[in-house]
């Protein structure tokens, strides 16, 4: 199984919509909020929300369940 992070934080209404997508795709993922890590705050700040998988490959907003899907697929 694929793991699978979304960064993310809090009040962030695409981030919501990213875990829907993920959610009804019926992924297990892990979130992770940036505002916590002040690397990850420079890294992602205007970026979030995104999707690494295992292989530290990301997806950046925006993106869909068949871009998701897609993503997933070129592991």
């Amino acid at each position: 199984m694929l793991r699978l992070t979304l960064y993310t934080t809090s009040g962030c209404h695409l981030c919501e919509h990213a875990e829907a997508i993920l959610e009804q795709g019926g992924h297990v993922f892990q979130t992770v909020d940036i505002a916590d890590d002040l690397s990850l705050m420079e890294q992602y700040g205007v970026r979030i929300p995104v999707v690494k998988d295992g292989s530290g490959r990301e997806l950046g907003w925006p993106f869909d369940g068949t871009q998701l899907e897609a993503f997933l697929g070129d592991e």
